[in-house]
């Protein structure tokens, strides 16, 4: 399986990495820009993403941004769309409601981040079973 970790944060990504790569092939990028672009780039190679952990709060196109545009290139592929797990440090139900709603994602994990929290949101989306 495939994993696209979107994080500014150096340290995050090295987390997200860790935690990720004994069971998924893991990419890093650091914006929302590259999130899409990695996004569209495996699908052109038919090597999509089975899995995408995207930081809502980047700086220029943040994680919400990139989520809604992700939606639009699997609806204007017909592409069955990939699980996303939002991450920030914010806990308003606001950004919850936007992150479920708008950008569709499949589920969301407030900051800080850690092993247990991340393996307990794959399980709940059939993506390990241990």
């Amino acid at each position: 399986m495939k994993a696209l970790v979107v994080e500014d944060e150096f340290v995050s990504r090295k987390m997200l990495d860790s935690f990720l790569a004994p069971l998924f092939e893991v990419d890093v990028v650091v914006n929302g820009a590259e999130a899409i672009e990695a996004f569209s780039r495996a699908h052109n190679q038919g090597n999509s993403y089975d899995l995408i952990l995207m930081d809502i709060m980047m700086p220029g196109v943040n994680g919400l941004e990139a989520l809604e545009r992700i939606r639009e290139i699997e609806r204007e592929n017909s592409l069955e769309p990939v699980k996303v797990v939002m991450t920030t440090a914010l806990s308003d139900p606001k950004t919850l409601i936007k992150s479920f709603h708008d950008g569709e994602a499949s589920a969301y994990i407030v900051k800080p981040l850690d092993k247990i929290k991340l393996m307990t949101e794959l399980k709940k989306l059939k993506l390990i079973t241990k």
